[in-house]
């Protein structure tokens, strides 16, 4: 079995290191939000692509939810003692990645070349792809004003409420992306903010069509649990932008995209204008993810 998942932020990591327990892991394809990308201290930095990573080649920090495991942060200790600029935290083991993607995206390198590179590298089976190579960035419109996302994000710790979000750049899918989701068996689409982690990819030229035509099931995880974000603002943005926290709210932001909506046991299915999937959606542990990721793919069968 083929399977596509798109994936953004830590509940996306989460369920993609499920999903490589559930089926061969070289028959999946994860494609990685990259509107979250940025530049710190002159190195780019992929921060979803690099959770995807972590997740799947066992080193992350599950604890902490993002970066490596096993962490250390002296480097960033001299910023701070120098004044320079601290804001977004890079670890020490963290930035040994940061510096090889800079140093092959400055050669010519493209991204999804270097991104496939520093997976095997690091013992991954599955396919990782950024949803493009061109530069794409998300900005968050607010009442206090327009920010890039991780400046709304980290830097000004998300307590802006959203009146919009809305994307710049890449109008060209990575190579790979629009094969992956014509040949899956499955497209997934992973517990992740809609919003922010997921209307990016659908925003890069072509992905939105491949789903809309899709021949396979394609099936969403929403990334609330009783209404709520397990992590994140997600809930806050459903609640101003879509109107409410339902699974019908959730499963409005992809309003002819997926077949079926897989939803917490603790929310309510009404109105749900398609099929709804329920089972326990908490991903506390590996064991939970790798759970999930077996219905998600039952219910597709």
């Amino acid at each position: 079995m083929r399977v596509a998942l798109l994936s953004g932020g830590v509940g996306g990591a989460r369920f993609a290191r499920g999903l490589v327990a559930a089926v061969d892991p070289a028959a999946v394809t994860v494609i990685g939000n990259v509107g979250d990308d940025l530049e710190v201290l002159g190195m780019a930095v992929s921060p979803d692509l690099d959770s995807i990573l972590y997740a799947l080649a066992g080193l992350n920090d599950e604890e902490r939810g993002w970066g490596r495991a096993d962490e250390s942060w002296h480097a960033l200790e001299t910023v701070s003692a120098l004044a320079g600029e601290d804001w977004f935290r890079l670890g020490d083991r963290d930035l040994g990645l940061h510096l090889l993607r800079t140093q092959a995206l400055r050669a010519g390198e493209p991204l999804s070349a270097v991104t496939g590179r520093l997976a095997r590298a690091a013992g991954v089976e599955a396919r990782i792809l950024p949803a493009t190579d061109g530069r794409q960035r998300t900005w968050i419109d607010t009442p206090a004003g327009s920010f890039p996302f991780q400046e709304w994000f980290v830097a000004r710790g998300h307590r802006d409420d959203v009146d919009g979000v809305r994307f710049e750049g890449a109008t060209i899918a990575a190579p790979g992306v629009l094969e992956a989701l014509a040949s899956a068996d499955t497209i997934v689409i992973a517990p992740s903010n809609p919003y922010v982690s997921i209307w990016p990819i659908l925003a890069v030229g072509g992905i939105r069509e491949a789903l809309a035509a899709r021949h396979a099931p394609c099936l969403a995880v929403s990334p609330l649990v009783g209404g709520r974000a397990v992590k994140g603002p997600a809930d806050r943005m459903l609640a101003r932008m879509a109107g409410g926290t339902s699974p019908a709210h959730v499963a409005s932001c992809y309003e002819g995209l997926i077949d079926a909506l897989v939803v917490d046991e603790s929310d309510s299915t009404a109105e749900l204008a398609v099929r709804a999937v329920v089972t326990r959606t908490l991903m506390t542990d590996f064991d939970d993810s790798r759970r999930l990721a077996e219905t998600v793919l039952a219910a597709a069968a």
